[in-house]
């Protein structure tokens, strides 16, 4: 009796990975919901628990700050494409730090 129980939970897990594995193959790795009109173009980690998300909608890329409970829009600017990481003109630090100053100039 016990031996059967462990092998019926055996199966009913093996089962369930099963499934989790054929849709993330049929899916891309993608969450659901993925065709919509939002995409993230791409991402950085500030530390361990921050990050800073580019986010696009339609004709328009959003940078976005993202901590634990909080997420926050840190620019907007227009859809462009991004640039191999020999190419760029400055690096992403600086053109953040740019940012974050004006928007202090501001208050």
């Amino acid at each position: 009796m016990m031996l059967q129980t462990a092998f019926g939970l055996a199966l009913v897990i093996g089962i369930l990975f099963l499934a989790a594995y054929l849709l993330r193959r049929l899916n891309g790795g993608r969450g659901f919901g993925s065709n919509g009109p939002l995409r993230v173009v791409g991402g950085l980690m500030i530390g361990t628990r921050e990050r800073i998300v580019l986010v696009e909608i339609e004709d328009t890329w959003i940078v976005v700050g993202v901590v634990p409970g909080q997420i926050r829009t840190l620019h907007t600017l227009p859809k462009g494409e991004l640039q191999a990481p020999g190419e760029r003109e400055k690096p992403f630090s600086q053109w953040l730090k740019q940012i974050a100053e004006r928007k202090n100039e501001g208050r």
